[in-house]
C-alpha cells in the first residue's frame, strides 16, 4: 500500500492557488526558460509540481520556495522521481534571493514561477532588490499586469511598475496563457513574462533611492503634473533641467528621462 503523503485536493483561494494543468502550455514555459547545465533554478510558489516535475526532468536539481507547508510533504516525495528537490518553506519576501545564490555557490540565479496575483507586485520589487544575484526571471502574471510592466510612454497603463522594471531589465512578453489551463479557472488571462537584468553599467541611475521615491510620487496622483505631483520633491527649474516641461503628467515621460531627472534631484541634494 503506498503511504506516501498526498495532495491535498483543492486550492486555497486565500492563498492565490490556481494550479497549472494545461501539458502544452508547461512544455511553452519549460522551453522558452531553456535550462542550461550549470544553471541554477528557483522556483517561486510550485504549487503542487506541475512546472517542478518537468523543470526537475529537463534539468535535473531545483529549488524551491513553498509558503504552504502543507504542499512540502507531498511535493518532497513525489519529487524522488524526478530528480534533488531542495525546498523552502517561506514567504518568498523573506527570503534573501543574494545569500540563496551564495549558499548555493552560484554567481546568479534564475527565478521562474507562477506568482500569485495578490503578490505579484511585491515580488517582482523584492527581485529587483537582489537583481546582481539575478541572471532572468521568467514569470507567469495576470496578463494585465504583465502588459503593465512592458507598458510605453504614452499608454494608459504605464505606471511606476513600468518604469521601476524597464529601468533595470529588459522586460519581454512571451505568451498568453488562458484560464482553462489551471484549476479552478481564473476569471482572467496569464501571460508569461521574461525579464533579463541589464548590464548595470548602462542603466545610469545614481540614486537608487531618490528614483524610486521620484518615480512613486510622480504616479501617485497620476492626473497631476509633474509640477504638481512632485511638489515639495523637484522644482519646476529641476524638471526643465531634465529637458522636460513642468506641466506633461508622468505617463508621458520615459524611463530614461526620470533616470535623468532623479539624478539631477539626487545631485542637487548632496
Amino acid at each position: 500500500m503506498n503511504s506516501s503523503p498526498a495532495f491535498q485536493p483543492g486550492a486555497k483561494k486565500h492563498l492565490g492557488q490556481n494550479f497549472l494543468h494545461d501539458a502544452a502550455v508547461i512544455d511553452r514555459i519549460v522551453h522558452a526558460i531553456a535550462p542550461k547545465p550549470g544553471d541554477t533554478l528557483v522556483e517561486i510558489g510550485p504549487g503542487q509540481g506541475a512546472l517542478t516535475f518537468p523543470l526537475l526532468r529537463a534539468h535535473g536539481a531545483l529549488t524551491a520556495i513553498e509558503f504552504d507547508r502543507d504542499i512540502i510533504a507531498p511535493l518532497s516525495a513525489r519529487a524522488g522521481e524526478y530528480g534533488p528537490l531542495r525546498l523552502i518553506n517561506a514567504n518568498v519576501l523573506d527570503v534573501d534571493f543574494t545569500a540563496l545564490a551564495a549558499d548555493a555557490g552560484a554567481e546568479r540565479i534564475r527565478l521562474v514561477g507562477n506568482l500569485p496575483y495578490n503578490l505579484s507586485s511585491p515580488i517582482l520589487f523584492h527581485a529587483v532588490d537582489h537583481l546582481a544575484a539575478i541572471q532572468d526571471m521568467h514569470f507567469m502574471l495576470q496578463k494585465e499586469v504583465v502588459e503593465r510592466m512592458a507598458a510605453e510612454p504614452g499608454s494608459k497603463v504605464y505606471g511606476r511598475l513600468s518604469v521601476m522594471l524597464q529601468a533595470v531589465c529588459n522586460v519581454v512578453p512571451l505568451f498568453v496563457v488562458p484560464p482553462g489551463a489551471f484549476r479552478p479557472a481564473p476569471k482572467v488571462d496569464s501571460a508569461i513574462v521574461r525579464l533579463a537584468p541589464r548590464d548595470p553599467s548602462t542603466i545610469g541611475i545614481e540614486h537608487p533611492k531618490v528614483f524610486s521615491q521620484l518615480v512613486r510620487a510622480a504616479f501617485g496622483q497620476r492626473r497631476k503634473t509633474l509640477r504638481n505631483a512632485l511638489n515639495g520633491f523637484a522644482t519646476s527649474e529641476q524638471i526643465v533641467a531634465a529637458a522636460l516641461k513642468p506641466e506633461v503628467r508622468a505617463e508621458q515621460v520615459s524611463v530614461p528621462e526620470f533616470i535623468h531627472l532623479a539624478n539631477i534631484v539626487a545631485r542637487d541634494a548632496d
